[in-house]
């Protein structure tokens, strides 16, 4: 077994050279193998940090919008020398299949790309002479200091959601990647260096509730962006906004995916499994529940059935098909609602437990796991698992689905299954959901559209990347001008009008 490599913080354009108080095992999650000695950051070096950046910012704020693109430009030609890279990371920490981590940086690398756009993203506008001889237009400028607080399940992506906009309008950024898999973070900040960006605009610091708490009360920070888990998301929303922050928090999900008898019952089969395990079920938008409007549902289950039994769960190393889950926590986590599943009186189809798994020691992993006749009221129903487990519920009619839906706490993801125009309008027009599918399983938007769920999957107002993000990380500004020549002037203490 080798020695695990230290792994710290990225501090004013390079690594902390300090000595951490607390450290943090980071682990391979296909063999259990600990690879990693995680620095954890004190809530003083957090605030050291923020302050760095707050000193960086002044300089980068005023940097013109071509530097300002041109940094960008160069950080994206970095990233996609370095894809793989990054994708080897994220798989020997994470544990998704290299094909599925290559795929997250590949989405996170369009944001990128939609940031070097960032001169026409800013554009004002201007009204000339809205009052005679006065002109009025508008701007929009950095924030100054901004967080990022990322999960472990896209390490890289989430991350680029949001950095690359933030840099682009002008801001410094600290992220705090999560502590399960920080080092795919960690590399791609350190390519900003690289690009030409000053030492202090992108900064990472390592950690845990210490230092999520540091960035939500620190009187520097200015907006924080966080992805995780709801409970999370309330609390990063409440606490931050309490301290004067705008905040973005997206939250959990229960993403369904409602099938109607019309369907192409073979393509239907297909995305199920693939947004159901894909990246092990370790995904916001994975779909968790097939609604399954009668007559249809024994079919359909019995072609799930058949291509779950062709699928390779091991390391993602190898070519397999699925990965394991992030810890042993949390795939004993998963692993429990398998009983509680049949306690509570739903069919278990396919057992993940019943499988070997194609790797080398003692990984964390769960093959795919089917259930059916599940419903509201059970755990397996009204909890976000965030494992390979799909849920069958069978509904009698399209309505009964949409309410099905529209009854959930959450609002993440969610897509319809038909050929029939008429039904996939009417659902994506009555769905109460921020993102829909039609005929698509994991309806994640393009960079230049925004992500983002309603009801208990996000807490705030804007969503992430696309022109809302470009919002988030920025305050408009009206300006009202005049410029006067001499025969204009004398004293008029009436209220101002336009005439």
């Amino acid at each position: 077994m080798s020695t695990p490599t230290r792994i710290t913080h990225l501090v004013d354009g390079r690594p902390w050279t300090g000595t951490a108080e607390r450290t943090s095992p980071v682990y391979n999650p296909a063999t259990g193998e600990q690879t990693g000695v995680l620095d954890l950051a004190s809530a003083a070096l957090v605030g050291d940090v923020v302050t760095s950046a707050a000193a960086a910012w002044e300089g980068w704020a005023d940097a013109s919008l071509a530097k300002r693109s041109g940094v960008l430009f160069a950080f994206r030609e970095l990233l996609n020398e370095r894809k793989e890279e990054i994708a080897a990371l994220i798989t020997a920490e994470h544990g998704k299949v290299l094909s599925d981590a290559l795929g997250e940086v590949t989405r996170g690398l369009e944001v990128a790309e939609f940031a070097c756009g960032i001169p026409h993203l800013l554009r004002g506008g201007f009204s000339e002479n809205a009052s005679t001889n006065v002109d009025v237009y508008s701007i929009r400028q950095p924030l100054g200091v901004v967080a990022v607080i990322s999960p472990f399940n896209f390490p890289a992506m989430v991350p680029m959601w949001f950095i690359p906009i933030a840099i682009a309008c002008g801001n410094a950024v600290v992220l705090k990647p999560s502590e399960k898999d920080p080092s795919a973070a960690l590399a791609v900040a350190a390519l900003w260096k690289e690009a030409g960006l000053p030492d202090g605009v992108m900064q990472v610091v390592n950690g845990d509730k210490e230092a999520v708490d540091a960035l939500l009360t620190h009187p520097e920070v200015k907006s924080v962006s966080f992805v995780g888990s709801t409970p999370i998301a309330k609390y990063v929303y409440e606490t931050g906004t309490a301290h004067g922050k705008r905040v973005q928090a997206l939250g959990g999900a229960k993403n369904h995916m409602l099938v109607l008898p019309d369907a192409d019952l073979d393509l239907a089969a297909d995305a199920a499994v693939n947004a159901g395990f894909g990246s092990a079920g370790e995904r916001c938008m994975a779909i968790s529940a097939l609604v399954a409007v009668e007559p249809i549902a024994d079919e359909l289950i019995s072609k799930i059935k058949d291509r779950m039994g062709k699928l390779v769960t091991g390391d993602g190393t190898r070519g397999c098909d699925m990965g394991p889950l992030v810890t042993s926590q949390h795939r004993d986590k998963v692993t429990s609602y398998l009983d509680a599943g049949v306690a509570e009186g739903a069919t278990l189809v396919v057992d993940g437990r019943e499988t070997e798994f194609e790797s080398d020691g003692e990984g964390y992993f769960l093959a795919p796991t089917l259930f059916d006749g599940v419903k509201p009221g059970m755990s397996l129903y009204d909890d976000e698992i965030f494992g390979p487990v799909l849920s069958v519920v069978r509904v009698h009619s399209y309505d009964e689905g949409l309410e099905l839906i529209n009854n959930n706490p959450y609002g993440n993801g969610t897509a319809i299954f038909t050929n029939d125009g008429g039904a996939a309008r009417k659902f994506q027009r009555h769905v109460q959901v921020g993102m829909v599918g039609v005929n698509v399983p994991i309806p994640v938007p393009v960079s230049y559209y925004s992500f983002g769920g309603w009801k208990n999957s996000l807490f705030g107002d804007t969503h992430a990347h696309g022109m809302e993000g470009v919002h988030f990380f920025t305050r408009g500004k009206v300006v009202t001008s005049r410029w006067l020549d001499p025969s204009h002037g004398g004293l008029n203490l009436g209220f101002p009008q336009n005439d």
